[in-house]
């Protein structure tokens, strides 16, 4: 997660489709922030409001520079298994 100088966020997402065919995007910086489209538009235009929503729960309400407290986004990693 980056910020830059007008308090923007860069927010690291995870998307997959499901066996419908739906977009389910989520975001890891917070607990039970995801959401779903039926396309990848949508999904990402649905993920946007349910980070606000995190920001806005999780935001200090105190007047001044506000600080964020959120999950630290490390990385994505693989690992590998045997499918049988």
């Amino acid at each position: 997660m980056k910020r830059n100088a007008r308090e923007k966020m860069h927010i690291p997402l995870i998307v997959e489709v499901d066996e419908d065919g739906f977009f389910i995007v989520s975001c890891p910086l917070f607990k039970g922030c995801h959401t779903y489209g039926k396309t990848i538009d949508e999904a990402l235009e649905n993920i946007r409001e349910v980070v606000e929503m995190c920001i806005d729960e999780v935001k200090p309400k105190k007047k001044g520079k506000s600080i964020i407290p959120i999950n630290r986004f490390v990385g994505f990693r693989e690992i590998e298994v045997k499918a049988s």
